[in-house]
């Protein structure tokens, strides 16, 4: 009867999964989870009760010679050898040597960092009037003190810049004049002539597009600041600790004098010439 039984499909009972609502809290706990959990809590809790009472009849007078050679921190916190060997004096120089030559090597390199930024702020400030340095707009001159001028024809072109120097450039006329006189001739010329719809929307997009840059030059004239600023912190805390590792260096080697923990004050005694 036992094998028609075993014979038979059986359903397969599955555990239940955690909701959904609650997948933040990690799987679903099962009861064999819960048992391991509560085994653990009934020990600590054991082991603290027997602490407490071993402390509780603990005898104030009670004394061991291992007590002479031990110290408490912090109250009542013992300050045990954690089994680490001294090094010897030669092995401590060599690795503050090390650890000078890292602190330097990683100043140097700071220190380049820091000045490579300098000389691009410094390039940003001067180009502020104009925002060239954040890369060449399309169809325009990277030079300061020129324009790019679009005629109609070729003979337009040839006949056009009589009175100032004019460079023939395909099917535009570069012209190169003070950006000073360039602004008298634009306002001598604004009251005579009357700009087109055009001409005042392509006005518009070029001022609307020049502003956008002068936006995006202030912010990344700010955010060179801010890393220049953070690396003259690195660079003087690079260079203090050098400084504090050749004293530590030249303490060892007793040849200058320094300040006991007590607060003694000493010096070398140099040899008489």
């Amino acid at each position: 009867m036992s094998s028609m039984r075993n014979a038979v499909q059986r359903r397969n009972h599955k555990e239940r999964a955690q909701p959904l609502e609650r997948s933040k809290w990690g799987v679903l706990e099962k009861h064999k989870d819960y048992s391991l959990r509560a085994a653990d809590y009934n020990a600590k809790k054991a082991r603290l009760k027997a602490l407490r009472q071993k402390a509780a009849e603990r005898n104030p007078d009670e004394f061991h010679f291992a007590m002479m050679s031990s110290s408490t921190h912090n109250g009542g916190q013992r300050v045990a050898d954690r089994g680490n060997k001294a090094l010897s004096m030669e092995a401590v120089k060599l690795l503050k040597t090390q650890d000078a030559g890292y602190l330097r090597t990683i100043a140097q390199k700071t220190r380049r960092a820091r000045e490579k930024l300098e000389r691009e702020f410094m390039l940003g400030e001067k180009g502020q009037g104009g925002v060239r340095f954040l890369g060449n707009v399309a169809g325009a001159s990277t030079k300061f003190g020129e324009k790019v001028v679009w005629v109609e024809s070729k003979e337009a072109q040839k006949s056009y810049g009589l009175g100032n120097k004019a460079v023939e450039t395909g099917g535009a006329t570069r012209e190169v004049v003070d950006e000073e006189s360039d602004q008298e001739i634009e306002k001598s010329q604004a009251p005579q002539q009357k700009p087109s719809k055009s001409l005042s929307e392509a006005q518009a997009s070029a001022l609307k597009v020049e502003r956008g840059l002068r936006k995006a030059h202030k912010r990344e004239q700010e955010a060179r600041r801010s890393k220049l600023e953070a690396f003259k912190i690195r660079e003087r805390d690079l260079m203090a600790a050098e400084q504090e590792l050749d004293i530590q260096r030249a303490k060892m080697s007793s040849s200058i004098g320094g300040t006991t923990k007590a607060g003694l004050k000493w010096k070398v005694r140099e040899r008489k010439k």
